[in-house]
């Protein structure tokens, strides 16, 4: 997996060479997207070349850029437009309409620069308090909220500090089951050095491929198999930071009562208090076994219910997915679409809808990892909570095609926009009593707002949700939608229509969720995106007490500016 920043796509997904996999069967995909979505045919959107883009200048001065070569050295500072370009958003929707229709305007770096360790990340951090410098920390810059924007706030300039180079494993303490490794590697090349040695972190976020250990805990990121491996505030062990203030070195112990732990200062802190240049982990050995399979419920109540049971009874699952009778609709006809079923699989859907899994089936896959007696133990157990609330085992070739592609549906994204397809998702999380009550509640906010907004008259938009992870007390809900864009009739004006269009969208999801009792992101962080919302989740107290942090920290709001916390 490279992390060569011209073999990525500047304005998109993944690889430049990669593509979504439609089974040449083209036509016949874009042909149903556009029946599904209203639309006889979907209409060509293309990007603007990087070339016709036009950037703001940089503002750096000559005194400025030779501090920074005597930094990182002048090879690691770059000012070139394909660096400032693709450093300058994340891939949130709103990223991408602006980058593909090249409105930057001044969210741009003025130069992007490459540390190699964490002594130059903390010089970095002081000429920027020296030189009036804003910092953006930026590892696979897969934020969706808006969280690596290059914003300069008051500052004369700005810069990305990619810290890709940083990517060692630098300490593994096989007794204790931790491992130090810097903040800059990306998912795989982390899964490959702790695997070489027996362990794994198993965490993997569909953005596995392209993001960085430091984004998982400046995000509080959650990963597919969270259920097993927890999220990052239950893997991170300890981090070190560079601040304005100097390097600060997080409390690593197993356990103490020596006041509140910072390290949940840290957990989400998206660059505002520093740039994290180390993270110490809690590490498990690589799997013996991995199944996963699916089954079908009748409901998505029924499927909620059997998801509850298995981890209130505490079965050592890795990960359960519940998707709503809409994405299960919409995953098994796509797929339909790309690889015609043959008659052994039409006659096999017929026999389970005759059952009683027809229309407002709910598909749930179940995946259980670890040592291969605890698995095989828990599959039985898993299998009986499912058909206790009616659940059909459908066998492993669902979870096996699940876990193949797992990280291929964001590549999707790129081909959708291409033709004025918009794809945009939404989280929350919420106890088991509210679950179902929010869910109808953001669903109808969600409908409600893609119809009022809607491009035109008879489009229809694609509305699905997921139980995604879950936990004892309650679970999250992960909305997708797909629906036509509204374009602008010139270049001039290309991305405000699409832009107004999901904020209305946005706006409503996000005040169903607050007023429904939901949080306002349960893994995807907050950015700017969510900004607007956090006083309403944290309330006027618990707000006072983070920005006081923030100001202990970085009194000259140099770190990550615009994100997270309101700005003086």
């Amino acid at each position: 997996m490279t992390i060569e920043r011209r073999k990525l796509r500047w304005n998109g997904w993944g690889l430049a060479h990669a593509t979504f996999e439609l089974g040449a069967r083209d036509q016949a995909v874009w042909a149903y997207i556009a029946a599904a979505l209203g639309r006889e045919h979907l209409t060509p959107s293309p990007a603007v070349p990087l070339p016709e883009i036009e950037l703001a200048a940089p503002r750096l001065g000559e005194a400025t850029l030779a501090a920074l070569h005597g930094v990182v050295g002048s090879e690691h500072v770059k000012t070139d437009r394909y660096e400032r370009a693709f450093h300058a958003r994340g891939k949130s929707y709103l990223d991408l309409i602006a980058l593909r229709a090249g409105e930057l305007g001044e969210q741009v770096p003025d130069a992007v620069v490459y540390p190699g360790d964490a002594e130059e990340v903390q010089a970095l951090v002081d000429l920027a308090v020296t030189h009036d410098l804003a910092l953006v920390p930026y590892g696979g810059g897969s934020s969706v909220v808006g969280g690596v924007t290059a914003m300069r706030g008051s500052h004369a300039a700005v810069l990305t500090v990619d810290m890709t180079r940083m990517r060692r494993l630098l300490t593994l303490d096989e007794l204790s089951h931790c491992a130090t490794l810097e903040a800059g590697v990306y998912g795989p090349d982390l899964e490959q050095q702790l695997q070489a040695r027996g362990f794994t972190l198993g965490h993997y976020p569909q953005s596995f491929e392209f993001s960085t250990l430091g984004g998982w805990v400046a995000a509080r990121s959650a990963g597919q198999q969270s259920n097993r491996y927890g999220k990052a505030e239950k893997w991170l062990l300890g981090a070190r930071l560079a601040t304005p203030r100097g390097a600060w070195h997080t409390e690593s112990f197993p356990a103490s009562a020596a006041g509140p732990n910072t390290n949940q200062l840290v957990l989400g802190s998206e660059g505002t208090l520093g740039i994290i240049t180390e993270a110490t982990v809690r590490i498990h050995p690589v799997p013996q076994l991995r199944d996963y399979r699916g089954y079908l419920f009748k409901s998505f109540a029924e499927g909620a219910a059997a998801v509850r049971e298995i981890v209130q009874r505490q079965l050592p699952v890795a990960m359960l997915r519940l998707s709503d009778a809409p994405e299960t609709h919409f995953l098994q006809t796509f797929s339909a679409a790309q690889h015609p079923p043959g008659a052994a699989t039409r006659i096999g859907s017929r026999v389970v809808a005759w059952r009683g899994y027809g229309e407002g089936r709910c598909l749930l896959l179940v995946g259980l990892e670890g040592d291969r007696e605890a698995v095989l133990d828990a599959l039985p157990l898993t299998r009986c909570v499912c058909a206790r609330h009616g659940g059909l085992s459908i066998g492993q070739s669902p979870g096996r095609k699940w876990y193949a592609r797992r990280f291929m549906m964001p590549y999707l994204r790129d081909p959708l926009l291409d033709r004025g397809v918009a794809v945009e998702t939404l989280e929350t999380a919420t106890r088991w009593s509210n679950l179902l009550p929010l869910y109808h509640d953001i669903d109808a906010a969600i409908r409600e707002a893609l119809h009022r907004n809607a491009a035109a008259p008879d489009d229809r938009a694609i509305v699905m949700c997921h139980v995604s992870h879950a936990y004892e007390d309650g679970a999250s809900l992960y909305f997708t939608m797909v629906f036509p864009q509204r374009l602008a009739d010139s270049p001039a004006a290309s991305a405000a229509p699409a832009r107004a269009q999901w904020l209305a969208v946005k706006q409503a999801a996000t005040d169903a969720m607050v007023h429904g009792g939901g949080t306002i992101s349960h893994h995807h962080g907050v950015g700017t995106d969510h900004a607007p919302w956090l006083a309403r989740e944290k309330g006027p107290v618990g707000l006072a007490a983070l920005t006081a942090v923030k100001h202990s920290l970085d009194p000259g709001e140099a770190m990550n500016p615009g994100k997270l916390l309101p700005t003086s």
